[in-house]
């Protein structure tokens, strides 16, 4: 029998914890349920990083972890301690094979590897097509993201939070592996908000991303380019070998997203604008939301109703519009803010755990022209 009462979309971070989610609770446990996803997970695709306190639920799988972040910008360079928080690293193979592993002990779960092609929906169900199959579900959960869902629209800008990434291995010791290069903003800016990323694992190994933030991808070669560069620029090393490469790109808008949801359908993850628009961060804010899904759906309450927006959402918002006016002078905001603040204090901003008088003192840390300029052009 292809039918289901849920299908889930996509065995990413949204779609496997939402999977195992339904998977540990009673609820759920005379559902059946399908994960569909056109690859078979495992290849080591992507990493997730993350800022917390103490441990956490994703600690057995973590990669590495560090205590400390350096920032560079054209005129500081702060190199902090940030406990109590620690920044941590996942790697994509480690979280599909651990989450998977644990699906795979759900007699009601099964997990199968098609492309999904189509979604037909009436009424009462949804049929969803794959290059092969169809199965037939009460409810799906989608985490397929296409730009188009946020292009085909003006109210509100989309950039792209897109990087390459290698990762190396040195022939003499050259990285502090207690240290992770946040934001290197000293590299040529070239009309954009670019910065380098360094994820130290040793002092011979590290992974080195070239990151900007920006409306269009460059050529390939810009980006090897760059980091070959600065390899050079910063470490003075000629001689390495590459591991491993990566290559992505999040989208940053403030766009809402529950425009695509259906009564029958929907859009989680990316696609469903889980990741923070003003840094691109998307496993800690999928974990937080995965609990509020399941009650919703427990409840019966129609999926449309779970909000994004909030306070930090209309920071977001502004943050946006000063990149998309002014995206060449972004790495200002950047600078100012690591200069007049702790790295504790942004963690705990961009965590929207902050208070009102928080809020204050971090936007007051911020230039007020770019940002005074952009909350008046979205006023009026």
């Amino acid at each position: 029998m292809n039918n289901y009462d849920y299908i889930i979309i996509g065995a990413g971070a949204s779609g496997l914890l939402l999977a195992d989610a339904m998977g540990r609770d009673s609820f759920f446990a005379q559902k059946k349920i399908l994960i569909l996803d056109k690859n078979s997970k495992k290849a080591n695709d992507r990493t997730w990083c993350y800022w917390e306190k103490g441990k956490g639920q994703f600690d057995t799988i973590v990669h590495k972890e560090w205590d400390n972040i350096l920032f560079e910008g054209t005129k500081i360079s702060k190199k902090t301690k940030i406990d109590p928080y620690s920044y941590k690293m996942i790697r994509g193979i480690d979280f599909y094979d651990h989450y998977l592993n644990r699906i795979e002990g759900y007699e009601n779960i099964t997990f199968k590897q098609e492309e999904v092609v189509d979604l037909l929906e009436t009424s009462t169900e949804v049929t969803v097509m794959t290059l092969n199959n169809s199965y037939v579900g009460t409810f799906i959960f989608t985490s397929l993201f296409d730009y188009k869902m946020t292009t085909q629209q003006q109210k509100y800008p989309v950039l792209q939070q897109h990087f390459v990434g290698w990762e190396i291995k040195t022939d003499k010791p050259v990285f502090d592996a207690s240290e992770v290069t946040y934001m290197d903003f000293s590299i040529p800016q070239k009309g954009n908000t670019r910065f380098m990323y360094v994820l130290p694992y040793s002092n011979k190994t590290a992974l080195i991303e070239y990151t900007l933030f920006s409306e269009k991808l460059l050529p390939k070669e810009e980006y090897e380019e760059a980091i070959k560069k600065y390899i050079w620029d910063r470490y003075k090393c000629e001689s390495y070998e590459i591991i491993d490469k990566e290559a992505g790109s999040i989208p940053m808008t403030a766009y809402d997203f529950r425009e695509h949801h259906t009564e029958r359908i929907r859009y989680i993850g990316t696609a469903g604008g889980w990741a923070k628009p003003s840094t691109g961060y998307t496993l800690m804010k999928t974990a937080n939301k995965i609990p509020k899904l399941i009650d919703y759906i427990k409840n019966g309450e129609p999926l449309k109703k779970l909000k994004l927006k909030n306070k930090f959402w209309y920071y977001d918002l502004l943050f946006l519009d000063v990149l998309h006016f002014d995206n060449a002078n972004g790495y200002k905001v950047f600078e100012s803010l690591f200069k007049s603040l702790s790295p504790q204090m942004v963690f705990k901003f961009l965590d929207e755990k902050t208070n009102l008088r928080e809020d204050i003192i971090y936007i007051n840390a911020c230039p007020k022209t770019p940002f005074i300029k952009a909350f008046f052009k979205r006023l009026f």
